[in-house]
């Protein structure tokens, strides 16, 4: 799988649209998403923070996103 860079809150909302929701927020950058079936996420970048192809690829595979999703 092949990601382009993209804008943290473009990933988040890719997460939700496909089944993550919001566990728990805290008063920093890290919010804990939950999808039945798979284990707890921790989300942890800024919104305006550029989320690089390497860490796309570690975000997918700890939660099924795929380039699509985006």
């Amino acid at each position: 799988m092949k990601f382009p860079a993209t804008k943290a809150r473009r990933v988040l909302a890719a997460l939700l649209r496909i089944g993550w929701t919001i566990k728990r927020q805290g008063a920093t950058s890290h919010v804990v998403l939950s999808k039945p079936g798979w284990p707890d996420f921790v989300f942890s970048f800024h919104d305006d923070e550029e989320i690089g192809p390497v860490m796309l690829a570690r975000v997918a595979k700890r939660t099924g996103l795929t380039p699509a999703d985006l």
